[in-house]
């Protein structure tokens, strides 16, 4: 049997009690969604990225997306382990509509969803969030704050995106572990409080 390689390590689940929750990380085209899943995999993700080509310059309007060269053509995969008793299972979808029917064969068995906005695009959020609606998810709004994006106060993006008061509106950086990580913790906490408590 091969011996395994110097420095790598399997990342298999321990053996214990623990709460698994598939967790739908969805969004416009462009939001940073596989960016996020890559930022906070505790495994190597699974990622189907293609390089953007003129043809379909078109059907995918990367406008007021500076360096955006590639785009998801099927699903983003990760694992998050939180508090050593919370397995999240990450689940990035495509952005765009034409990838509807894999959006919702993805979302299901999902306990909630992360949706990802852009303030240089929040109308593009609402098609998005009447998807996870629709799906019945629980949900928390994440706004990944990109360098070059107008900055708004919390409640300024909450009232924009006409948030019920309950959703969780978090501000993070997708590309940074403790924001991103962050955005989780209030979905899983939203989720877990929303499940039906068993009988003492």
């Amino acid at each position: 049997m091969d011996s395994e390689p110097s420095g790598s390590r399997v990342g298999y689940l321990p053996d214990r009690d623990q709460t698994l929750m598939k967790v739908l990380v969805a969004g416009p085209f462009g939001v940073g969604k596989t960016t996020l899943i890559r930022t906070l995999s505790e495994i190597p993700t699974l990622h189907t990225e293609e390089v953007m080509t003129e043809t379909g310059a078109p059907v995918d309007d990367a406008s007021g997306l500076p360096g955006k060269t590639t785009t998801t053509v099927a699903v983003d995969f990760g694992r998050l382990t939180v508090g050593g008793d919370l397995v999240l299972y990450l689940f990035g979808t495509p952005g765009q509509r034409r990838f509807l029917p894999l959006w919702n064969d993805v979302a299901r068995g999902a306990l909630g969803a992360l949706v990802l906005a852009d303030t240089r695009r929040l109308a593009e959020s609402f098609e998005v969030m009447d998807l996870v609606e629709e799906q019945g998810l629980p949900y928390a709004v994440a706004v990944n704050c990109f360098p070059d994006a107008p900055a708004h106060p919390p409640e300024v993006l909450r009232a924009h995106l006409d948030l019920h008061p309950d959703t969780p509106l978090v501000l993070c950086d997708a590309r940074e572990r403790a924001g991103s990580a962050e955005a989780l913790i209030a979905l899983a906490e939203h989720v877990l409080n929303g499940l039906p408590r068993e009988p003492r």
